[in-house]
């Protein structure tokens, strides 16, 4: 199981397709700040002062942990925040469908889309996906004791 769990090229495949994601995810952010604004308004779990700055930095934070995934680049950091956002992500999902509030999610655009409790659903095991390959990396990262088998990832093509 750890060898198949510590595969050099399932990690590389893991860590291009989540910061792929993060890099797509953020595109349309960038493009429609003030959609992206209310859609994190309608999570309604943030003070209004807090929700344009939020809109403004997030897409900053998926675009830079993105890219530093897909190039290898300081991956502990990359990694961690990914899993830091990716957890914020899946527990704000979590926390509305509890609440019965269906809403639009925003992840990869800021458009209105549909709102049932269906697509929540599907939503929240979508981000349980990404969840899971995030904390695939991460232990790759952080609780593996080669740390050379990391180290030599950054020389992966």
């Amino acid at each position: 199981m750890e060898r198949f769990f510590f595969n050099k090229p399932l990690y590389f495949f893991g860590r291009l397709l989540l910061g792929l994601i993060f890099v797509l995810a953020s595109i349309d952010k960038f493009i429609h700040p003030a959609a992206f604004a209310e859609v994190i308004y309608n999570y309604q779990i943030l003070p209004d002062t807090l929700i344009n700055i939020t809109a403004v930095i997030l897409p900053w934070l998926e675009l830079i942990s993105g890219i530093f995934l897909v190039l290898g680049l300081w991956l502990p950091g990359a990694v961690f925040l990914s899993n830091l956002l990716l957890a914020a992500f899946f527990g704000s999902l979590v926390f509305n469908l509890a609440r019965g509030l269906n809403i639009y999610c925003g992840c990869f655009s800021t458009s209105e889309g549909a709102t049932s409790t269906l697509y929540m659903y599907l939503y929240v095991i979508r981000d349980g996906i990404f969840l899971l390959l995030g904390l695939y990396l991460f232990s790759n990262i952080f609780l593996r004791k080669d740390k050379a088998f990391t180290a030599g990832m950054k020389d992966q093509p």
